[in-house]
């Protein structure tokens, strides 16, 4: 079982207020600090600490691409 998170501890994981750049999606949140795409917690028009489950239909990948991150908690 993944370690619960806020929507406002997540908030604290965007690059910016803490090293760590993490995001989330369907519930799941994924470390994307190792990609250099979300350098400073900010990935073209996003931001780290957030959960990208709405988002992810206006981008140019599917969702396939949070596989190669480490789920490190659950959004709750």
């Amino acid at each position: 079982m993944n370690k619960p998170y806020t929507k406002q501890q997540l908030a604290l994981r965007n690059g910016q207020d803490r090293d760590e750049i993490w995001v989330a999606y369907q519930g799941k949140i994924y470390d994307v600090g190792s990609s250099r795409l979300w350098r400073d917690g900010k990935h073209y028009e996003h931001w780290a600490g957030q959960d990208l489950t709405e988002e992810l239909s206006d981008a140019p990948h599917t969702a396939k691409v949070f596989d190669k991150f480490e789920v490190v908690g659950e959004l709750v």
